[in-house]
């Protein structure tokens, strides 16, 4: 196959260009019903392909989480493909919130769903889960360095219950999460500029959590960044949260943009907004 550019070059010419923001396509029943529309295949086709129309030709990243078009079967992963497709073509990067893990065979079958070129479900980059050990990722890792893709693998999560695995201590004295971290930081260390295509996600609502479990979040690529409006955190948060990194981070919108839909202007203003907050932010930290 011939490569793309490296995801991580690319992910760092669009937030230049585009704005540091990721927008969430997140077809779930209570947000269909807030649109007016049914919670069927109707609803989550108009859904998609407006979300795509206002979006995909001006946000740095769009993240379609799978499972809401998986519920629908066969219809809602054509739905899927379709937006994967107008997204890219309209220049966003697209990532695909799928949070696979597993291992051996079964691994590199899901990193051939979303990273190689020759699936109809092809993305730049795709979301994992470590927790049954770092190397069972490599079929993804691997598969992402020779397509040009990227991987973010959960670290430190946003959601409560996360913290009973990813905070726990190894015996050498490191967590869970920082272990994962470090795992990155090795792999982007191969090719880092300007930055690398091997991404950690963590939560913006975790502040001070980050230092109890002893996260080191230079990790030479992106970290993506969910939490940003409807739960809680604000761009006002993101150097306070990262620190040093912050520059790296990929903040995660969801609702807060999708709440303003169906209408397009408002979708478009709304993202326009949120990612001329996060530029500030990273702005005012850099001094």
């Amino acid at each position: 196959m011939t490569p793309l550019e490296p995801f991580g070059a690319r992910l760092r010419r669009a937030m230049d260009e585009r704005g540091p923001l990721c927008v969430g396509i997140d077809p779930h029943a209570s947000l269909l019903a807030d649109w007016g529309l049914g919670d069927d295949i109707k609803g989550l086709e108009r859904f998609t392909y407006t979300v795509v129309e206002a979006l995909a030709d001006r946000v740095a990243v769009l993240k379609p989480q799978s499972a809401f078009f998986e519920r629908f079967g066969s219809r809602g992963i054509a739905v899927l493909e379709q937006a994967v497709a107008d997204s890219r073509a309209a220049g966003a990067l697209v990532l695909m919130d799928a949070k696979r893990g597993d291992i051996g065979s079964t691994m590199a079958a899901y990193a051939a769903t979303y990273l190689d070129p020759a699936s109809p479900l092809f993305s730049d980059a795709v979301t994992v889960s470590p927790y049954l050990g770092y190397g069972s990722l490599r079929p993804a890792l691997d598969l992402a360095r020779q397509s040009g893709t990227g991987v973010f693998v959960l670290a430190l999560t946003s959601n409560p219950e996360g913290a009973e695995v990813q905070h726990a201590v190894r015996a050498d004295g490191a967590s869970v999460a920082a272990t994962m971290l470090d795992h990155l930081k090795a792999e982007n260390a191969r090719d880092a500029a300007p930055m690398g295509s091997y991404g950690a996600v963590v939560g913006a609502t975790l502040g001070d959590t980050l230092g109890a479990a002893g996260a080191d979040l230079a990790i030479g690529g992106p970290l993506l960044a969910p939490g940003i409006g409807a739960q809680g955190a604000t761009a006002a948060d993101l150097p306070k949260v990262f620190g040093a990194a912050v520059a790296n981070v990929v903040p995660n919108v969801s609702r807060g943009v999708l709440k303003h839909g169906p209408d397009v202007a408002a979708l478009r203003e709304s993202a326009a907004r949120f990612a001329g907050e996060v530029r500030d932010a990273v702005a005012s930290a850099r001094g």
